[in-house]
Parts: C-alpha cells; structure tokens; sequence
C-alpha cells in the first residue's frame, strides 16, 4: 500500500516537471520571436578637439583677456592638472586662446610656457588692447596753486678783511749806548759758574 502511494506521488511529480519545462521553452520562444529584426545604428564618438592642460610644475597659473602680460588684465585662474579646450595660438605662439566661461565673450589666453598642449592649434586674431576707463586730467587753476615761485635772493658782497698788523717793541737805546752787559749774559755766566764749582767738588769727593 506505501509503495503505491509512493509511486503515484512520484509519478505526480514527473509529470508536473514535464509540463513546466515545455511551458517554459514556449515563453522563451515567445521572447525570441518579439526581438526586432531591424538594423541597430552604431553610435559614434566625435573627435575631441585641441586643449591645454597646466603643467604639474605650477600652482595655478593666470587667464587673462588676452595674449599679453602688460596690456591685458586677469580673469581668472587655472590650477595644476587642469584641462580645458583650446581654440588657438597668438601669432608667436607664446599664448593660447582657451574656452573660459568667465571671461568675456567665454574666451580667454594663457602662458603656452606654463601648459600642454594636446592637438594642432591655428593662429587667431588678438582681442583690441582695453583702453583705460578715465583718462586723467589736471585742472590748469588747481595746479597752479601749488606753483611757489621764490624770488631771487642776492647773495652777499665779498668784503676782504683788514690788513694784519703786527706790533714792534721799541728798542732800548739807552742801555745800547751805554754799553751795559745784558741780565741774559749774567745769568748765563752764574750757571755756568755754579756748574765748574759742583764739578771740582766732585773731583776733590774721590
């Protein structure tokens, strides 16, 4: 009696495999027969254009609004490894013309020094040099306020000094007559009198 039941169980079972397994293969030909037979078209990438890319060797390097350091002011910057599109070369082919959303008319120039650069680049027109906003001028009345004009001063008459006059002693003409010996001659002859004494005494003492 189990063994019955066994085997109708199993046959149950093999039966409810068959039916999946051909159910399934006809789903899976339903799919395959709703997959179009049209041609798919190939999409293709355009060709990337020209750029710049900023040297690791810089920081960041300045974007200005065109191809000269003196004329032309800054508008931005671009930092180390940075890459952007290039649209040309200045004549000399010392700037490069890049797309920059900041800059007038979204252009804008770099130091071909201080990046790379990736593709052929043609040579293109500068932008006109900006002209200065004010021009400065100097009120005529305004300036003339502070013009001082000094006289000429007169310098001072060289007037020499007096002459130097040096005074004379008179000369003692009583005692040149009289024919008297000078002190000068007395005192000298009493030292030299002392001296011959102190000497003989010296003598006289060994």
């Amino acid at each position: 009696m189990h063994r019955l039941v066994k085997l109708i169980i199993l046959f149950i079972a093999i039966f409810s495999n068959i039916f999946l397994i051909t159910k399934i293969r006809v789903i899976k030909a339903e799919e395959l027969a709703q997959i179009p037979t049209v041609s798919i078209p190939t999409v293709t990438g355009t060709p990337e254009g020209a750029s710049v890319t900023v040297t690791m060797e810089q920081d960041q390097i300045n974007v200005r609004s065109g191809p000269g350091a003196v004329d032309y002011p800054i508008v931005g910057v671009l930092i180390a490894g940075q890459k952007v599109p290039a649209l040309g070369r200045s004549e000399g082919g010392n700037w490069v013309q890049i797309v920059y959303p900041g800059a007038p008319n979204g252009v804008a120039w770099v130091y071909s020094p201080l990046v790379t650069i990736n593709g052929f680049l043609p040579i293109v027109e500068p932008p006109p040099t900006p002209t200065p906003r004010t021009t400065p001028t100097i009120d005529p009345t305004l300036a003339a306020q502070f013009i001082v004009e000094i006289p000429p001063t007169r310098l001072p008459t060289f007037t020499p000094p007096p002459a130097l006059v040096l005074p004379t002693l008179p000369v003692d003409q009583s005692s040149a007559q009289s024919g008297r010996v000078p002190m000068g001659f007395v005192i000298i002859g009493l030292g030299v009198v002392g001296l011959f004494g102190t000497f003989i005494s010296l003598l006289r003492g060994r």
